[in-house]
């Protein structure tokens, strides 16, 4: 009995604790040097969550990215990509790999996170959160491709997702970012 009752009550705290994750901030996710990064840390900034590849016709993105992250990284704002696999496997590499690419080709300074799953039975669980209204309070979604961009707010709310074909250098997003 006493088991029992231990069960019910470790299963309801569990279940509690999932329904409770529903913060950006709550997440913990893993840098592409295999350190633990809080979203936590970013509370009071504009943040881009882009899902990045290597080997997909959106890759030059980098370029614009990186210069978006250097014009606006002093203003409270950030980008952070997470390399996946997902879509015809465009993202093979390894972390060292994925970042040296990142470096050596686009001069990439953004957070990069490690290698995960955007969709899927495997999808990492901060993508959830971003996809599913249930979880973000915002909207439900699905990731289309490489090159995704989720826009969250300084108070960590999802605002918009932008499909991938929409370039980091347009105007809409440095309004956004601006404030306007």
């Amino acid at each position: 009995m006493k088991s029992l009752l231990l069960s019910i009550f470790l299963s309801t705290l569990l279940t509690f604790t999932m329904s409770a994750q529903t913060s950006f901030y709550d997440y913990t996710v893993t840098d592409i040097d295999g350190n633990p990064f809080a979203l936590s840390q970013l509370k009071g900034k504009k943040v881009m969550v882009v899902n990045v590849a290597s080997k997909c016709g959106f890759t030059p993105q980098y370029e614009q990215l990186e210069a978006l992250y250097q014009k606006y990284k002093d203003q409270n704002f950030v980008i952070i990509g997470f390399p996946a696999n997902n879509f015809k496997e465009q993202e093979p590499g390894t972390e060292e790999e994925i970042k040296s690419f990142c470096t050596l080709n686009y001069g990439v300074t953004f957070p990069l996170m490690s290698k995960i799953s955007v969709k899927g039975d495997d999808m990492a669980p901060l993508y959830h959160w971003l996809t599913e209204r249930d979880l973000n309070g915002s909207s439900n979604s699905s990731v289309k491709w490489n090159f995704q961009k989720y826009l969250v707010d300084e108070n960590g709310q999802l605002v918009e997702v932008l499909n991938p074909w929409i370039s980091p250098d347009k105007k809409k997003i440095a309004k956004w970012i601006e404030g306007k």
